[in-house]
């Protein structure tokens, strides 16, 4: 942006800022007042004119009009409390046109907030984090490290280059968004000075589309902005760690155009970050229209479709035989599901399969167990080990951190599936030992450094890339390896990693990341998602409540990257086409802006032992969401997505134009495995109905409806409809209240009993006090 301009339009904003204190008493939104109020906050109206992205002219509103020298304008504003919530308002503006004309024109309510600090954690979903405030490198796509981060313990948090407030003092900043940029449209922010918490809800459009959101902090960082815009219009647009043009265009109104922003304002007291979140999840969903996901895909069929794939990319090489991960014949180890992919296929329980997936475990040991007992994270078809985060000073291959985490969990995962399926004499002892070496070198790592890093180096064990939250998923399989091989010095040693990682990145940033191979350590959503994997371990393991309130923070911080409501597509894009409801969409990073079907790479199934564990609903509900987002994607006669195979799936659902205007709604058509794994495992672990004899509560995860006919102290009677087109095989877990109070072995869904029911069928179910089915 020319400086000059710049300059004149912070000027301008400076002036809206002073003046808008004076202006909001004027106007009756006593409400409103009552609740910003707490925070210092105040609320100004406004109309603005362009010049093709260039603000050139803001008017505000006086009262309930406004006049340029070309036109008049109305605001019509109702102001209220939101029942039961007292420390809610709920704001909205309607701006209409009345004579004149507008050739270029938006409008805006702003909310000023006047005692801000540096010091204060903001929030805007799936794009900012801590305000992004963090040191920033690159100008494009997973940018190179530079030599002073690699071998040093103080290495600061350092991100791509994405929208962020300063970290320099004396240094105003701005980030102008669009809600398609965005998981929920909001703006959060704890402060730790005043203790509390701001929540401010819009919906995504207006008559004249996405709303802008615009966030500016002044040079001495104490005073903040916000200015909700109908329509967005930005001049640069926030890419894949870069920024480009936005293409943005304000309308033209005519006498009688007219438009209506919402607002809604929690206020709320707030002891920290974690409060925050957890009230996040609570009301994300409150501005949303009501929209039902769609029931489409049954979960069985989901799954049969992904193991048929899996099972066609079986491929040989000369140094062993793997599923491919990936469309090339290249093996990349954990992340996007090398050895992941191989867990459906083992509970088939098949010979073939059994078979090849013992295979592919002895190709990853015997080929990329390092001597420290890391793993490295790929190797090539010839055989060449796949080095990752080089750099030309550092010759020694590097490995992610989070890939030997994924190696560890889902290496025990398998382990113990096998017991459960009665092939323990099947299992070799070079994978136990494996497990076992793996486990110690985490175990050593953190006696050394008392974190995991990023980046290690296999060879030697060294810590290449230190901080970041890479190592998430890490004390889960420290947790069943501690278990499987009794060795509780490991349980002690993830204990330790996670209340490490809760206190300085959940509790004290308000973020986790860095541990995807493609980013730099941004805040992203698979490190959440991993994180709340790992507590969730540690409670099962020790049954101690300390993890359930971590896990129910981590749980609110997941619900920040997935899509709260069904996003209103383009209605020529393929996805506006197909009326899709991507409600549980999961957003990958700060770097990365899309979302995706599934979480990389698991199947969420933390949430739902969250939900066993404490009866809430709303972990079932995200869950239900992710999966059924997920079935939006997936490529199938008459649901064209991928335009690959059945079954087949990509992980770029795009709400937002970081790709361009023209990538919104749009699928490339192409396929991950990753995304098909996902789908997979949500299919297996998850239950397709979970039960509560005694309490009479069902739940229904899979696309069916489920209804209680009847009950009585003896059992209960379901009726379970099947409204897809495709035949299901529907797994049911059935259990008392009290039974819910005992840890789930990770291989339960083994011994789920499973009912068949027909393509637009009925059945009725009784399940007794005890769980029996039986099918009427």
């Amino acid at each position: 942006m020319n400086s000059s301009i710049k300059y004149i339009r912070y000027r301008l904003l400076l002036l809206t800022m002073a003046v808008a204190q004076t202006t909001a008493a004027q106007l009756p939104d006593k409400e409103a007042n009552k609740v910003l109020g707490l925070v210092k906050g105040s609320l100004v109206f406004m109309q603005q004119e362009y010049q093709g992205t260039d603000l050139v002219a803001e008017h505000l509103f006086s009262g309930r009009e406004m006049h340029t020298d070309s036109s008049s304008w109305q605001l019509s504003l109702q102001v209220k409390a939101v029942p039961g919530q007292k420390d809610a308002a709920d704001i909205d503006a309607g701006f209409r046109l009345s004579t004149g004309n507008a050739r270029s024109a938006a409008v805006a309510v702003a909310l000023r907030f006047g005692q801000w600090s540096a010091a204060n954690y903001l929030l805007v979903p799936a794009s900012v984090y801590n305000g992004n405030r963090y040191r920033a490198i690159g100008n494009g796509y997973n940018p190179e490290y530079p030599k002073e981060m690699y071998y040093n313990p103080s290495v600061p948090l350092t991100i791509s280059n994405n929208p962020r407030l300063s970290i320099e003092k004396g240094k105003a900043a701005e980030i102008a968004l669009q809600t398609g940029n965005m998981a929920t449209p909001a703006v959060c922010f704890f402060s730790p000075a005043a203790r509390k918490g701001v929540i401010i809800l819009t919906t995504q459009e207006t008559s004249w589309g996405n709303n802008g959101i615009t966030l500016q902090e002044n040079a001495s960082q104490d005073s903040f902005y916000i200015r909700v815009s109908s329509p967005a219009v930005r001049k640069m647009a926030p890419g894949f760690g870069d920024f480009h043009p936005s293409g943005d265009l304000a309308p033209a109104w005519t006498p009688g155009d007219e438009c209506m922003i919402r607002l809604r304002v929690y206020v709320f007291d707030a002891d920290g970050i974690p409060a925050l979140l957890r009230r996040f999840m609570q009301v994300r969903k409150d501005l949303a229209p009501e929209t039902a996901l769609r029931d489409q895909l049954p979960m069985s069929q989901l799954l049969q479709m992904g193991r048929d794939i899996c099972s066609s990319n079986f491929f040989h090489t000369p140094r062993g035989n793997y599923y491919k991960p990936e469309n090339n014949n290249d093996f990349q180890l954990g992340w996007v599901s090398g050895m992941i992919n191989t867990y459906p296929m083992l509970a088939m329980n098949t010979v073939q399969e059994r078979q090849r997936v013992g295979e592919e475990l002895d190709f990853v040991v015997n080929n990329l167990q390092g001597k420290s007992g890391y793993f490295f994270g790929g190797i090539k078809e010839n055989g060449e080990i796949i080095p990752e985060k080089i750099n030309p000073a550092f010759p020694a291959v590097q490995a992610m951190v989070r890939k030997n985490g994924d190696v560890l969990l889902w290496l025990m995962k398998h382990l113990l599936l096998l017991k459960v399926q009665g092939h323990a004499a099947e299992i070799h002892p070079s994978w136990e030992a494996a497990a076992q070496r793996l486990a110690g070198a985490f175990a050593g790592t953190w006696r050394q450094h008392r974190e995991f890093g990023q980046y290690i180096v296999p060879a030697s064990g060294e810590i290449a890339v230190y901080n970041s939250t890479a190592g998430a998923i890490a004390p889960a399989g420290l947790t069943l390896a501690a278990r499987y091989f009794n060795r509780p010095e490991w349980f002690t040693i993830a204990s330790e990693a996670a209340r490490f990682y809760y206190r300085r990145d959940v509790a004290g940033q308000g973020l986790t990341g860095g541990d995807c191979g493609d980013i730099s350590q941004d805040a992203n959503s698979e490190s959440a998602f991993g994180f709340l994997e790992s507590l969730m371990a540690l409670y099962d393991y020790s049954h101690d409540p300390e993890w359930l309130k971590m896990a129910e923070t981590t749980a609110a911080l997941c619900a920040t990257w997935t899509m709260s409501y069904a996003y209103d597509f383009p209605a020529g894009s393929r996805l506006g086409q197909l009326k899709s409801n991507i409600t549980g969409a999961v957003w990958a990073s700060i770097q990365n802006k899309h979302a995706a079907p599934g979480i990389c790479t698991g199947s969420g199934d933390g949430l739902f032992r969250l939900f066993r564990a404490t009866g809430e609903r709303r972990y079932a509900d995200l869950v239900r969401d992710i999966q059924h987002a997920h079935t939006e994607a997936v490529n199938r006669p008459g649901h064209i997505t991928s335009n690959y195979l059945p079954g087949s799936s990509m992980e770029r659902i795009q709400p937002g134009d970081a790709e361009g205007k023209g990538s919104i709604g749009e699928f490339i058509h192409t396929r991950n495995s990753w995304t098909e794994t996902a789908g997979m495992l949500m299919a297996m672990e998850l239950p397709g109905m979970y039960v509560q004899t005694d309490k009479g509560n069902v739940y229904v995860f899979d696309h069916l409806t489920a209804g209680v006919i009847r009950k009585d102290a003896t059992g209960m009677l379901i009726n379970l409809h099947n409204p897809t087109s495709y035949d299901a095989r529907v797994s049911v877990m059935a259990e008392t209240s009290r039974e819910a109070r005992v840890p789930l072995n990770p291989a339960a869904f083994h011994q789920w009993p499973q009912v068949q029911v027909k393509a637009g069928e009925k059945v009725q179910l009784w399940i007794s006090r005890n769980g029996k089915i039986n099918v009427r």
